[in-house]
């Protein structure tokens, strides 16, 4: 699993609005990466939910949100609409980006629930993993963008 401190490998993947999303798109404000195993299960949607109901919180600390399952691209795009969420959705169905993050589970192949918040210059500086404390993940995203914030002001 990439680590604190790691570059945060590049990726390329149809986001649920259509259009081709790079990481690189995001250079210069901070990216909260989240890997879930499985759309519409009861904690990946607790998970997805939390993050869209607090995303113009996120935002106003800078960072960007991306959510990545392992689920075809047309499952994803339903999850994304039925569940109202604004930020981008990606299906990695392909698992080229899980593989690169090194968060897939060894058998089955479906994503851990992993988040990552990359930093403006492509750095992973947080890594939250917890498979059955789904809140935690958006709770340790909202910490970290906090005290991070006065740091980026100050340089």
């Amino acid at each position: 699993m990439i680590g604190i401190g790691e570059r945060a490998p590049e990726f390329s993947a149809r986001a649920n609005d259509g259009r081709q999303l790079r990481l690189a798109e995001f250079r210069g404000r901070p990216v909260v990466l989240y890997f879930f195993p499985k759309v519409f299960t009861p904690g990946c949607t607790a998970e997805t939910v939390r993050f869209r109901d607090n995303y113009s919180d996120i935002q106003s600390l800078g960072a960007e949100v991306i959510g990545v399952s392992t689920d075809g691209f047309e499952e994803q795009c339903r999850f994304a609409r039925v569940k109202e969420v604004t930020f981008p959705m990606l299906s990695d169905a392909d698992r080229a980006i899980s593989r690169a993050y090194g968060v897939l589970w060894p058998l089955i192949e479906r994503d851990k629930r992993v988040t990552f918040v990359i930093d403006a210059e492509g750095i992973v500086r947080a890594r939250f993993h917890h498979e059955f404390q789904v809140s935690k993940h958006l709770d340790d995203v909202l910490a970290f963008l906090r005290a991070a914030r006065p740091i980026a002001k100050r340089a």
